[in-house]
C-alpha cells in the first residue's frame, strides 16, 4: 500500500468554498483502480489548513494518480486557492490494509 497525506494552505477567502473548488478532482480520484482511500479534513491547528489522506493499493497506482489529466486539473483549480505549495508526507506501507499500517506521525 501505498499512504500519502498532504497538507494545503488555503487562503483565508478561500477556505470556507474549497471543498467544492476539489470535488471534481476528489470524485474522480475516489473512482481509480487502486485508490483504497481517499478523504480531506480540516486541520485541528489550523483553519485555514485542509488535509488530505490518501492510500493506494501499490506504487503503479500511486504513480497513475499522479500521471492522470484530472491530477493536474485539480492542481489547476486548487492553485488560486493556495498560499503555497502543498507538504506532502508519504510513505510505503507492506501490507494491504489500514492495520497493516501502524502509526504514522507528521510533522
Amino acid at each position: 500500500m501505498y499512504f500519502i497525506v498532504v497538507k494545503f494552505q488555503v487562503k483565508p477567502e478561500f477556505t470556507e468554498g474549497f471543498m467544492e473548488r476539489v470535488a471534481d478532482y476528489t470524485a474522480k480520484t475516489r473512482a481509480e483502480e487502486g485508490n483504497l482511500w481517499f478523504d480531506w479534513s480540516i486541520s485541528v491547528e489550523n483553519p485555514n489548513e485542509y488535509v488530505l489522506v490518501e492510500a493506494f493499493r501499490d506504487d503503479e497506482a500511486a504513480a497513475a494518480h499522479v500521471n492522470s489529466a484530472h491530477f493536474s486539473e485539480g492542481l489547476e483549480a486548487m492553485r488560486p486557492a493556495l498560499v503555497a505549495t502543498p507538504k506532502i508526507v508519504s510513505r510505503k506501507v507492506d501490507g494491504e490494509d489500514w492495520d497493516d499500517m501502524g502509526e504514522l506521525q507528521i510533522g
